[in-house]
């Protein structure tokens, strides 16, 4: 593996600040950044800038789990780029499946949030995943390649050092079925197809994480997978003991 693999944790709607605090603080003392991972937190907005504060000695990463892609107005619970920025973190998730299937957010308002990402000097981790229903009808293909070619129009060059896509079957998530090492494989290997044909050789740099139900039986195999180079998991991260596992399980592969 090339590039240091990722390790980010979505924590979706969980943990307070003091519980966030302490919980970054004992994964700080336990793996001591000297991992060979790159471990990025992505916690709730109210949690943001005491997690980035309690990191600034650390290599650890902080990110959102969701912006705005306008600058300001009248879009009240929203977020502009401008406002994470000024919290200190670096990444953005965007497009996740829960954002399009329970909000409603479409492949063009995802593209919006990634120009405005990019634009803005952060990195997104841009989600793209295919239904059972997909699946079953064998559409994967099809629609991981419709999400990669509509999230990114007119995105005319990519920095693969400031870019993260996560592969997340929908039908993975939450639900504690991980899908298969060649389901995996096969779905990176379309992914990393569809970057070279729009951006050309400089696409494959660009890291394509695994993410569904990811757990600390399933990461060595995973993380092996031909394609994978990290994770973005959900319910793993919220528990000191598992996100830790996971973290120094991918670092022995790199």
């Amino acid at each position: 593996m090339k590039n240091k693999p990722i390790v980010a944790g979505n924590w979706k709607m969980n943990k307070t600040i003091e519980e966030g605090v302490s919980f970054v603080g004992e994964i700080q003392n336990r793996i001591l950044d000297k991992v060979d991972a790159k471990v990025i937190f992505c916690p709730p907005f109210t949690l943001l800038l005491s997690i980035v504060e309690s990191l600034s000695a650390s290599s650890f990463g902080v990110g959102a789990q969701n912006v705005h892609d306008e600058s300001q107005g009248a879009f009240t619970g929203e977020v502009s780029v401008d406002m994470l920025k000024s919290t200190g973190i670096t990444y953005v998730i965007l497009g996740h499946s829960e954002r399009r299937h329970l909000f409603g957010e479409s492949n063009d308002w995802i593209n919006q949030k990634i120009h405005a990402v990019v634009n803005g000097g952060l990195v997104p981790i841009f989600c793209i995943g295919e239904t059972l229903e997909n699946r079953k009808s064998g559409l994967t293909g099809v629609v991981l390649k419709q999400q990669i070619e509509l999230g990114l129009k007119n995105l005319n060059n990519i920095d693969p050092k400031k870019f993260v896509i996560a592969y997340e079957p929908v039908w993975a998530i939450g639900t504690g079925e991980t899908a298969s090492e060649t389901q995996v494989a096969e779905a990176h290997l379309g992914v990393k197809s569809n970057l070279k044909h729009l951006f050309g050789s400089i696409g494959l740099e660009i890291p394509v994480l695994y993410g569904g139900s990811v757990k600390e039986g399933s990461a060595e195999a995973l993380i092996q997978t031909e394609g994978v180079d990290g994770f973005l998991i959900g319910g793993a991260s919220l528990k000191v003991e598992s996100f830790c596992n996971i973290i120094e399980t991918v670092a022995k592969y790199y």
